[in-house]
């Protein structure tokens, strides 16, 4: 029988009794209907995970009691910085969902020309802070003991500046180069992907003079979501751990 797992904020250590916070306590009690005494998996992003025991289910409280540490780990050997040109609602959310399932180590959602999506202060704030739970609940269900970083919404001119490390790479249907004429430094890659609209011949001007190679997928033009999607599963087939 599958043990859920959930993502715990807080600092884990075997023996001690974890309560659960009120969004993880109403999950564990109203969707998962945990009893005492049901085993539960608790992790918190930083390697690993807890085998526990659920000793309190009430209205107020969902306590664990962590019985034994399980070393274990999912992460690729291939370390993928992606920075995602920031698309509308649902698109956006499936992209930075379908990075944590297909091993991205690192996010940083971007601010692009054609970015239709526009924030104050306050929206980023809570834009991010959806995105950081739609993290952990896919880490939840993937089985990742550590989540990716996620950066804070950055412009593309500010983020490809300081990119200088490993293969970098941004999705251009108009390049002449594909993937498999590349081979990544350092185990890195830094996949650069647009928003709806694609990159300006600026940004793209831009991204190649800040070293980034254009690369195309295929012969046919791809939407946002299933672009990021489709090159995450490539360079892990390539050079991950999908092979």
């Amino acid at each position: 029988m599958r043990i859920s797992r959930l993502y715990a904020n807080v600092s884990l250590h075997i023996h001690e009794t974890v309560n659960l916070d009120d969004d993880n306590a109403h999950y564990a009690r109203s969707v998962l209907r945990l009893k005492n005494e049901a085993q539960i998996i608790l992790f918190n992003g930083q390697g690993g995970e807890f085998l526990g025991r659920v000793v309190e289910v009430s209205r107020k409280n969902v306590r664990v009691e962590l019985q034994e540490f399980i070393d274990r780990s999912v992460e690729s050997n291939l370390k993928i910085h992606i920075g995602l040109g920031i698309s509308r609602g649902d698109r956006m959310d499936f992209s930075v969902q379908k990075a944590v399932e297909l091993g991205a180590t690192k996010m940083t959602p971007l601010i692009t020309e054609r970015c239709v999506v526009q924030f104050k202060d306050e929206k980023k704030s809570q834009r991010w802070q959806h995105w950081q739970k739609i993290i952990q609940h896919a880490s939840e269900q993937s089985g990742r003991t550590v989540l990716p970083d996620f950066n804070e919404i950055a412009t593309f001119g500010s983020w490809t500046a300081v990119q200088s490390s490993g293969l970098r790479i941004f999705l251009d249907p108009y390049a002449q180069t594909s993937l498999a004429q590349l081979t990544p430094e350092n185990n890195e890659v830094t996949l650069l992907t647009g928003p709806e609209g694609g990159f300006s011949i600026v940004e793209r001007e831009a991204a190649v003079l800040a070293g980034f190679t254009p690369v195309k997928l295929g012969a046919r033009v791809l939407r946002t979501e299933t672009a990021s999607l489709a090159a995450l599963a490539t360079v892990q087939m390539l050079w991950g751990d999908f092979r």
